[in-house]
């Protein structure tokens, strides 16, 4: 039966079983690439370091850092498939009563929460990315990626045909609503505010 909106029931899901050894190594060798390419990405920019390198640099052989990221690019976004699960969890596992753009609302404070800006190395990050076009390209790309995956579930939760423009929209600036408090005086305030549009409309400001 389609969920209209109104988030999911009381009822608790089993918990899930911890990692095995063979995905906790996995995890730990992807985990130590990431840092190696990233370090290595600050210190010299990301045009002037090499695969070969960063694969030295974490231990492992080329080989398996391809397995773990396809390209270069990826190295940077490490966590890209983690976060777009947890912001689609967010809209289908919001609390009963709990409207999707509140959803989305707690979870960009938590995320913001957990990328301050006054923190130097997500200011250094940020840095990376915004003076690097192939990864400006893959952010871009990334974001739309996100955008249609988020509007496919607010469809799906709203009991809304896929493809509504509501719902496209909706995603849009509910992932264009961080970005635009990014800087501001009250980043928490400003994304606050941003989506207060987004549940009440213009009229409710």
């Amino acid at each position: 039966m389609t969920n209209t909106g109104t988030g999911t029931d009381s009822g608790a899901a089993a918990p899930a079983a911890p990692p095995g050894r063979r995905e906790r190594k996995k995890a730990a060798t992807r985990r130590a690439i990431a840092d190696a390419a990233l370090r290595l990405f600050l210190e010299r920019g990301y045009d002037d370091v090499g695969i070969r390198e960063i694969a030295d640099a974490a231990d492992v052989s080329t080989t398996t850092l391809f397995k773990h990221f396809p390209v270069k690019e990826a190295l940077v976004f490490d966590e890209d498939a983690a976060n777009e699960a947890a912001l689609l969890a967010a809209v289908r596992e919001r609390p009963k009563g709990r409207s999707i753009p509140a959803a989305l609302r707690e979870h960009a404070l938590r995320h913001r929460m957990a990328a301050a800006d006054d923190d130097p190395r997500f200011t250094a990050f940020l840095g990376l990315v915004n003076d690097t076009p192939a990864l400006r390209d893959y952010v871009q790309g990334m974001w739309l990626r996100h955008t249609s995956a988020l509007a496919e579930v607010i469809a799906e939760e709203s009991g809304l045909p896929a493809g509504d423009p509501a719902c496209a929209a909706l995603a849009h600036f509910a992932l264009e609503a961080p970005r635009v408090a990014r800087g501001h005086d009250d980043p928490h305030q400003a994304i606050t505010r941003a989506f207060a549009l987004l549940e009440n409309g213009w009229g409710s400001l």
